[in-house]
């Protein structure tokens, strides 16, 4: 959820997607530095890293 009122729901998501995108990082430590930077609920990490590792690994 967003401690910002005026941000819709699922905003910091999409704000730590951005960020991680323009870190070109893809690990577990930027996804928690993420998370942290953008107060992400524990399902919005619990899903990148599900998501980005699994398309990290993909693309090896």
């Amino acid at each position: 959820m967003s401690e910002h009122k005026l941000l819709p729901h699922g905003e910091d998501l999409r704000r730590a997607v951005r960020w991680l995108s323009e870190q070109h990082r893809y690990d577990s430590h930027a996804i928690e530095e993420a998370s942290q930077r953008f107060c992400l609920s524990p399902l919005d990490e619990e899903f990148l890293l599900q998501h980005w590792l699994q398309r990290s690994e993909e693309g090896r």
